[in-house]
């Protein structure tokens, strides 16, 4: 007799289709914003809304929705959007860094051609606007109804390290079931709150009862038959089946190098590493393009950078450093000088931490405005960076980390950054464990590597100069 097909019962909604759910709304609420801040200007001056008055006046009003949308960069980061009190935070950020940029701009020419109110009206409406779409996402698309019901199967450390993820993951994506594992030693078992429902042979069963959708296979051994076929019998009856490493990365924006297989590069990552040449043409052109005018704005700040260097610590202001590019070709990059001259009296490579306290005072500004990394623009002219990469590391700390890291090498498969995935995910990795989840950052890169997260990852390095990270 043929088992009915489990009710999903549940809207499955991914983490790329809310960040362009919330994107939409910004958008929405910030071109509300602007007919309204329009409106009210155009009354208030007696002047009349009408076509004329945009046209003459107000048109590059019409830049301020999507201006908007790229000072909110930093807040689509859709765990940090679930939450009300980041969500109202960042927006009232955002709001203040728009208005000091708005400042800048009006005292640095001609103040007859710009407006007053009718920006501070914009900026009022728009943050009430924002706040009140943010608060409706915040109610109706982390609600039990949006979260679909999930079965993992497999209780061992690839299926314990995913229900980690989901304990630290607020709020939670999906609804979690319980486990489903061969192992007669597990049956009963709850781990990390979710019960051991069974063997595979139950599999069906518990879909159907619990209205499963999406079982998540966590088995990076050997798998059993029966499970194997129960996996294929559940997905003929409508359940979605995920892997975990997909899983894993969907949540942290990562890569489990701890949890694949040994032949996952192969598998999954050099035959997805090819990328079109008309990509590579267009990154190369935005490279030189963004390298000229990060020079030009290094070039006009160098001199008081100098000064504030030298009267504090004396010379010299730069110094040199060989790194590993893409394929483990050597190359020397030039940096700001930004701790004391003695750092690594020993001759011996040193971590560099947060707060570290070979750190100068000018150092610690200079590292938190990230201007020590300006002058590798002249690398990134070269061909030897990119503006987005993989941070390049010393060819000692490499070659001890690869030692300890699985797949650590492959992060030389492409040219290193100026910024990268994993500088506006994680920071610095101080250690060998920050290096090993720097890499899982890295490896997620260069495997979905493209023009648009290139383009997104360039507009949050630039936000968090603003000071928008870490909102």
């Amino acid at each position: 007799m043929t088992r009915a097909a489990p009710k999903a019962g549940r809207w499955r909604v991914h983490a790329g289709e809310r960040r362009l759910l919330l994107l939409f709304g910004d958008l929405v609420a910030a071109s509300l914003a602007t007919l309204a801040a329009l409106a009210l200007w155009a009354e208030s001056d007696w002047l009349g809304f009408t076509g004329d008055f945009v046209r003459s006046r107000a048109a590059w009003f019409l830049l301020l929705p999507p201006a908007w949308v790229l000072l909110m960069v930093n807040q689509y980061d859709v765990h940090r959007a679930a939450s009300w009190r980041e969500t109202w935070r960042g927006v009232l950020l955002t709001a203040g860094v728009g208005l000091m940029l708005y400042l800048v701009v009006y005292f640095t020419s001609d103040p007859r051609s710009l407006p007053r109110r009718g920006v501070m009206y914009f900026l009022v409406l728009v943050s009430l606007l924002t706040l009140l779409w943010r608060w409706i996402y915040v109610r109706v698309f982390t609600a039990p109804a949006f979260l679909r019901r999930v079965v993992v199967a497999g209780a061992g450390l690839s299926g314990r390290t995913l229900l980690g993820v989901l304990r630290d993951t607020s709020p939670r994506p999906f609804h979690l079931v319980g486990l489903i594992d061969d192992d007669p030693g597990k049956q009963g078992m709850v781990i990390e709150g979710s019960p051991v429902l069974g063997e595979s042979s139950r599999l069906l069963e518990v879909a159907e009862r619990e209205e499963v959708a999406e079982i998540i296979v966590a088995i990076t051994g050997k798998m059993q038959g029966a499970m194997f076929q129960a996996l294929l019998d559940a997905q003929e009856r409508g359940v979605e089946i995920t892997r975990m490493p997909v899983v894993y990365e969907e949540l942290l924006g990562r890569v489990p190098i701890r949890h694949l297989e040994s032949d996952w590069l192969l598998r999954s990552f050099v035959d997805e590493l090819r990328v079109s040449g008309v990509y590579l043409v267009i990154k190369r052109l935005i490279d030189i393009l963004g390298a000229m005018a990060g020079l030009a704005g290094f070039l006009a700040v160098l001199p008081w950078v100098a000064i504030g260097i030298l009267v504090e610590s004396g010379r010299p202001v730069f110094f040199r450093q060989l790194r590993l590019g893409q394929g483990g070709r050597l190359y020397s990059v030039l940096k700001l000088r930004t701790m004391r001259q003695d750092a690594e009296a020993d001759g011996l490579a040193h971590w560099a931490s947060e707060g570290d306290p070979r750190m100068t005072r000018v150092g610690g500004l200079l590292r938190k405005m990230h201007l020590d990394e300006f002058p590798q623009f002249w690398n990134v002219l070269k061909g030897e960076m990119s503006l987005v990469g993989p941070r390049p590391e010393r060819p000692e700390l490499v070659a001890e980390l690869e030692k300890q890291i699985p797949f650590y090498r492959a992060r030389l498969l492409v040219k290193p950054g100026v910024s990268g995935w994993a500088q506006i995910n994680y920071g610095k990795g101080a250690s060998v464990e920050g290096s090993a989840e720097k890499l899982e950052y890295d490896l997620y890169y260069i495997k979905h590597r493209g023009l648009w997260m290139d383009i997104w990852i360039i507009l949050r390095s630039i936000g968090s100069i603003f000071g928008l990270r870490g909102v």
